[in-house]
């Protein structure tokens, strides 16, 4: 049956990245003939590519400061460092999500506290209360994982109530926004990526935003401002960095200024891209709502997202059928991953792969969660059949193997 030729199969890559505005590619060039690659210089002043984008971002969040890095989990071993956390201590962090962001936690040498996840893919506030109270930290690195995020205005009501320090992950939630707060803003301090995958492709990069001026500070400092922080826009006054800049070592951790003209002028068309993106996502999640045994996370009225994948759960399979049908769809040209993968593999993994914590485990809630979770890249170029393309190929594969079930 799967030989059949009148059977669809996708022709779209669905791992295309976001494409590079020419505004960019031709200011990449100016860069490459000038030389002025490096974000520091003594005659640069605050008009570098990197500085301007740190004003622009500033802006985009609503907050003062903004500090670019050479990646997110850069910006999230910053975060950390920078709000306090010292070798030992305890983190609070989802135990759904990506790899750096427990690297970024054993980068600081704390000691990883896996929170539970709840069918909507967001951190569970009841664990999380437990697991702050018996473990006592003090921190909570919150991921948005795969851009879902909880009741932000009751998780802060409670981490203030806790007295929890807040840190946002906010890789996959660049111009999302809870009840209309901007992603980001919510923590103490907001950490958004610029990697290829991500809502802006600069290849590889990081953005740290906040508004306490004593982490703008340092942040700028570790990052390696060879005591040119004077060329920051959005910086905190000479004071504050008085305090810091004699006991900070620099770590190196800066933006190029080739990543910063890449990712500028994509910044004047994220609200666009968010638009095609949820577009296609809300098609998606319509098609595959209508499966039987496939079910997906419930999207709260408050939440804007901007969704570039989606995730959906396959109920009632043992693990050789679910293994059949994502690769009956794969042979199709859909590509999904598979969160509950027994190995880490790609850009997914389970918590208990990463043998470096003190405690590698999945929690059970969130091991039951990820069990059958299938994850799904929407690139700008797919298309509105693409998406009923997608759906019906998703189907007729669990036709196929649950025929056979």
């Amino acid at each position: 049956m799967r030989n059949d030729p009148a059977r669809i199969r996708l022709q779209i890559d669905l791992s295309q990245p976001p494409e590079i505005p020419e505004a960019g590619i031709a200011r990449v060039n100016e860069l490459l003939r000038s030389g002025w690659l490096h974000r520091y210089g003594e005659t640069l002043g605050d008009a570098s590519d990197v500085s301007l984008l740190e004003d622009d971002f500033a802006n985009l969040v609503g907050v003062k400061y903004c500090v670019a890095a050479n990646s997110c989990g850069s910006t999230l071993f910053l975060a950390l460092i920078c709000s306090g956390v010292t070798p030992g201590d305890k983190v609070l962090m989802n135990a759904f999500t990506l790899a750096p962001v427990p690297g970024a936690v054993a980068h600081a040498g704390a000691e990883h506290v896996l929170v539970e996840i709840t069918p909507n893919l967001t951190i569970d506030f009841a664990d999380l209360e437990q697991k702050a109270l018996s473990t006592g930290a003090k921190v909570l690195l919150l991921s948005h994982m795969r851009g879902h995020s909880p009741d932000m205005n009751a998780l802060m009501a409670l981490t203030d109530r806790l007295g929890i320090t807040v840190i946002e992950d906010c890789a996959h939630t660049m111009g999302a926004f809870w009840a209309g707060q901007p992603s980001g803003s919510f923590g103490k301090v907001g950490c958004f990526s610029v990697q290829a995958y991500k809502h802006v492709n600069g290849g590889e990069g990081g953005l740290l935003v906040t508004n306490d001026e004593d982490i703008a500070a340092r942040a700028i400092l570790y990052s390696g401002s060879y005591m040119l922080y004077g060329q920051h826009r959005r910086r905190p006054s000479d004071g504050v960095f008085a305090r810091w800049k004699d006991v900070t070592p620099n770590y190196s951790m800066r933006m190029s200024n080739l990543v910063a003209a890449i990712v500028r002028p994509q910044l004047d068309i994220l609200s666009e891209r968010a638009r095609i993106w949820n577009d296609r996502y809300d098609r998606l999640a319509a098609g595959l709502g209508r499966i039987a045994r496939v079910g997906l996370p419930v999207r709260p009225q408050a939440e804007a997202y901007v969704q570039s994948s989606i995730q959906f759960t396959v109920h009632g399979l043992d693990e050789p059928a679910f293994r059949n049908f994502m690769e009956g769809c794969r042979s199709r040209g859909v590509f999904l991953k598979w969160f509950g993968h027994r190995e880490a593999t790609g850009y997914t993994s389970l918590s208990e792969h990463w043998r470096f914590l003190k405690s590698a485990h999945t929690p059970p809630q969130t091991n039951s969660i990820l069990d059958r979770l299938c994850d799904m890249r929407i690139p700008l170029s797919l298309s509105v059949a693409d998406c009923d393309s997608i759906a019906s190929i998703i189907m007729e594969e669990l036709a196929v193997v649950t025929a056979n079930f």
